[in-house]
């Protein structure tokens, strides 16, 4: 998988993506679940595609600002 990501926003927090995708889910294990929250964080990520091939895009939000963005994409290698 390759994937690129940006922080435009200030209330970004690393400990919260790692336990976003400590809970990725067996059935999407591209990133982290479709929806996640706590307190004033959540993630949200949309994936296209079968594990073979995909794209997705995933981001953090504190309140209703976009503080994390990022794109990927990956599928499996002969």
């Amino acid at each position: 998988m390759n994937y690129t990501g940006r922080v435009p926003g200030e209330a970004f927090c690393g400990d919260f993506l790692k336990e976003v995708l400590f809970n990725a889910r067996e059935d999407m294990p591209y990133r982290g679940p479709v929806i996640y929250r706590k307190g004033e964080y959540s993630y949200h990520c949309k994936v296209q595609g079968e594990f073979v091939w995909f794209q997705g895009y995933e981001e953090i939000f504190y309140g209703n600002q976009r503080i994390y963005e990022c794109h990927f994409h990956g599928g499996s290698i002969r």
